[in-house]
């Protein structure tokens, strides 16, 4: 439900904006629609780490089924949103941002409370049924969303309601704190030099690829270096912070253990390269393929989403098998081969044209997703069982904003990427298309010249990027109905941005690649693969000593 959540308002976007009666790519509006997007993967990237702290200072179980409770309220809330036009909005970004804390709870402690639950012979099977269906969320979102805003912009909140009021009935009456708790105080310097820095910077990175001073991103802004800078800053200070207080949020020394410190590193890389392969892929679509296929631009979010289901059957085949044989044989050869697999999909897309054959193109998109799945369940498994019992839930958070950072940090790298791609031949292969078309050259031009965003935004919401870029000055009305005709069709634009597409996907993909291989690398690095804890105490506790002396032995 929390990671669906993330997922599930891309597609429906559209039908959100046109329920509260706003144009999101409107001049001054579309700061409103990177929030609705970026507000709750940075809230959620964010506080997992503080929440896992609390969970081992208060009780995991207390913590996952407050996030329960407060996840469906907020839900409630945003599908009654009485407002229209900006402040319907503004409700909405408010409401998401609450709805991320009830998120950040569930993931911050759900891989935690597993860890205590289960044995260590099967552990990576338990991790890797959690950590399918948290992957799989975010692309069932994408179908979903589609879907749910076919009937009603609210029925993608509606959905949360009754799902979320089982879920926290059931975790209340069911669940049990059998983890092991540790009292302590609560750092409140590092938490607030952790949560102001990393909001910095993911915040500098969402402005970072709005357009700025007539260039195409806004890497130049000042405001963005003076944000980056700030943030970086006092990620400095968290840093010098943790190593001085007695109960520090952020346990740094956890880094000394290999398994944890290389697992984390792939899970930053692998989360950056999937974030980019998603919107990347989701562009691609909806903006060339489907149109090139006779799809109408408002359908094509629903299809985009139905045409991705291989990726998602990939994850769902690969996670639970690969995290029960991790049991058995370690998780390093099957997280580094998935890595490698994932590496191997993204070199096949690149050799993928733009108008692909749809079976060829699923065999690969589902391979990325075997890939990912044999990657997620025994990386989890392995970082969760390097860490002693009482730091379970701090690690669990720690886990947690790498891979949510990285899906961050994938939207300012890769639209940047893409956006820098399309700026060097875009302009004037609209240009020259427009002009054929008979529109004067004095609005072609000023057209043609717009930051490429604004028409990789437009693909992103189902709407035709010319019919759109042309609208304010009219022109449309004033050409010979067969040329209009043209222009807002589905033919027009996929054929004339194939080529500027192409260049901006290979550099996409070209770096998406070494992710994925530097990734793998971390992940042989982890060490030699071990069995944590052996065998558990008769009462179901967990051998500290074991885990200690392992993680020792690590270091």
């Amino acid at each position: 439900m929390a990671t669906l959540d993330a997922s599930i308002v891309i597609i429906a976007m559209p039908a959100i904006f046109r329920g509260i009666g706003l144009d999101p790519l409107a001049p001054g509006n579309i700061s409103y629609l990177l929030w609705l997007i970026m507000g709750y993967l940075l809230v959620t990237a964010v506080l997992v780490v503080a929440l896992g702290r609390l969970g081992d200072i208060y009780g995991r179980v207390r913590i996952y089924n407050l996030g329960f409770a407060v996840f469906s309220a907020t839900s409630l809330a945003l599908s009654l949103d009485p407002l229209h036009g900006s402040g319907g909005a503004l409700w909405l970004i408010g409401f998401r941002i609450l709805q991320a804390v009830g998120g950040a709870m569930l993931m911050a402690n759900s891989a935690a409370i597993l860890t205590d639950a289960f044995p260590a012979e099967q552990r990576g099977t338990a991790l890797g049924v959690n950590q399918i269906a948290g992957l799989a969320g975010q692309f069932l979102g994408l179908v979903a969303g589609g879907l749910l805003a076919t009937v009603d912009w609210r029925a993608i909140f509606w959905v949360n309601v009754p799902i979320g009021i089982v879920g926290t009935v059931w975790s209340y009456r069911s669940l049990r704190e059998i983890g092991t708790r540790r009292s302590a105080g609560i750092d409140w310097a590092g938490n607030l030099t952790f949560t102001c820095g990393a909001l910095a910077l993911l915040a500098g990175i969402t402005y970072g690829i709005q357009p700025y001073g007539g260039r195409p991103t806004g890497w130049t802004n000042p405001m963005v270096l003076g944000v980056l800078g700030g943030g970086v800053l006092l990620l400095v200070v968290f840093g010098l912070v943790e190593t001085r207080v007695a109960d520090p949020m952020f346990h740094l020394g956890l880094f000394r253990i290999r398994a944890f410190a290389a697992g984390n590193a792939a899970s930053l890389l692998t989360a950056i390269a999937r974030g980019g392969l998603q919107f990347m892929l989701i562009i691609w679509l909806q903006g060339v393929w489907l149109p090139l296929h006779g799809y109408a631009y408002e359908d094509t979010p629903l299809w985009a989403g139905i045409a991705l289901i291989p990726l998602t059957a990939g994850f769902l085949i690969a996670g639970p098998i690969s995290g029960h044989l991790s049991d058995r044989f370690g998780a390093r050869a099957f997280a580094s081969g998935g890595l490698l697999l994932m590496a191997a999909s993204f070199v096949g897309l690149l050799f993928l044209p733009v108008d692909f054959s749809y079976p060829v193109f699923a065999v690969v998109v589902f391979a990325n997703g075997i890939g990912q799945g044999m990657f997620s369940a025994p990386n989890t498994s392995a970082i969760m069982g390097s860490v002693p019992p009482e730091r379970r839930g701090a690690a669990s958070g720690m886990r947690a904003t790498f891979q949510n950072s990285g899906m961050s940090l994938s939207i300012g790298i890769f639209f940047s990427l893409m956006v820098t791609g399309l700026a060097g031949s875009l302009p004037q292969t609209l240009g020259a298309g427009l002009q054929g078309q008979g529109v004067p050259a004095s609005v072609a031009g000023p057209v043609a010249s717009l930051p490429p965003v604004s028409t990789l935004f437009a693909a992103f919401l189902g709407q035709n990027p010319v019919g759109h870029l042309l609208a304010p000055s009219g022109v449309l009305k004033t050409l010979p109905r067969h040329n209009a005709d043209t222009l807002t069709g589905t033919q027009f634009f996929p054929h004339l941005i194939s080529g500027p597409l192409h260049q901006g996907l290979t550099v996409v993909f070209l770096a998406a690649a070494a992710m994925a291989v530097v990734a793998a690398t971390a992940s042989l690095l982890r060490g030699r693969d071990t069995r944590r804890e052996g065998r558990d105490g008769a009462d179901g506790s967990p051998r500290t000593a074991s885990v200690r002396d392992d993680a020792a032995h690590q270091a």
